[in-house]
């Protein structure tokens, strides 16, 4: 397998901005993603050894970019309560 291959098949990794819903990697020519984050379950093992077997993991839709939670920023998991 060629190095261009390995690196095209492996997800990037970013921190998620506080309230960010949108991807906002760019492609090659500088266009912007924005696809929408979705709370991801399917992680692996590496994943779940690096943040913990309960992490909150986001991926865009369109480009699988894995996003993980601000540091310092409360999780977004629970029911909101009015």
């Amino acid at each position: 397998m060629s190095e261009t291959s390995a690196s095209a098949t492996t997800p990037k990794v970013k921190t998620r901005l506080p309230f960010q819903r949108s991807c906002n990697e760019k492609n090659e020519k500088g266009k912007l993603c924005a696809g929408h984050l979705k709370r991801w379950y399917g992680y692996g093992e590496e994943i779940k050894r690096l943040h913990g077997e309960n992490a909150e993991v986001y991926r865009c839709e369109h480009c699988h970019t894995i996003y993980l939670p601000a540091p310092g920023f409360n999780s977004r998991t629970g029911t909101l309560q009015f």
